[in-house]
């Protein structure tokens, strides 16, 4: 890298001092050890790409978000990992449309539980696939249990079905899936209490209350329950991809407090 430097009197260059790049800012070099500089063309070398003060430099290096954006290995555990997530649960929602009658549907259904005491909606509960729904005066349908996004949606549907021979205009409307739960073994011990420590920010970890560490991802937004047998709960994910994101953002993270 070469720059042409001009003498100038009222700032004069001394040996061995270091200056500011014109061209690049937070580039710095040192001037050639010559009495005088010529208008001639001199070598120079970069100091630093990133001259900064330590405390700034240490705060980029250690930040833990920096940790988990930058970190992103390509092992043969991680594709592996990934490859190993397993579904448990699926929460989905829909619009019936319309406004319901929950203690009629009650009387006239099977496997349903209605008691506005406890629980202001109508709880139904279907065996093929094995999901239960929770319907509300409104018209609006939770439904779960699912092991994946397809069971889920035909169980959704089948209770649907089940209100429209009721008599009711029940509709499809806005299905969204929200809420994934899946569970991985990255299958090796964690040091979780040195882990709260360095990461307390996107962390909390009460042993006496709960044996897991819970780690609050940004992006992707999943929550992860990590336990130190190296078994990780996912929850929050509104899709497979966001399943694999989180386990490939958290795993650097993991294998830096990993037990000996």
């Amino acid at each position: 890298m070469f720059y042409t430097l001009t003498p100038n009197e009222n700032s004069p260059l001394r040996c061995g001092q270091r200056f500011q790049s014109p061209h690049k800012p937070g580039i710095y070099y040192d001037s050639p050890c010559k009495d005088s500089l010529s208008d001639e063309s001199i070598q120079l070398s970069p100091i630093s790409q990133d001259f900064r003060s330590p405390a700034a430099a240490s705060r980029s290096i250690c930040s833990p978000h920096n940790a988990l954006v930058h970190q992103t290995p390509t092992t043969s555990a991680l594709v592996e990992a990934k490859s190993s997530i397993i579904l448990q649960n699926c929460v989905s929602t829909v619009n019936l449309g319309c406004e319901l009658n929950l203690k009629d549907i009650y009387r006239r259904t099977r496997n349903t539980e209605y008691n506005p005491s406890r629980f202001s909606g109508v709880v139904m509960r279907i065996i093929d696939p094995r999901c239960t729904a929770l319907i509300f005066r409104t018209g609006k349908l939770v439904c779960t249990g699912g092991r994946n996004e397809v069971l889920n949606l035909t169980g959704a549907r089948k209770m649907a079905r089940v209100i429209q021979k009721l008599g009711y205009r029940a509709q499809f409307l806005d299905y969204k899936v929200q809420n994934l739960v899946a569970t991985v073994d990255v299958r090796f011990p964690i040091k979780l209490e040195n882990m709260h420590e360095v990461h307390s920010q996107f962390t909390s970890y009460e042993p006496e209350l709960f044996p897991g560490l819970i780690y609050r991802l940004i992006r992707p937004r999943v929550v992860l329950l990590i336990f130190v047998t190296g078994k990780i709960v996912f929850t929050g994910a509104k899709a497979r991809n966001d399943l694999a994101e989180a386990l490939e953002v958290i795993y650097p993270v993991l294998t830096s407090f990993r037990k000996k």
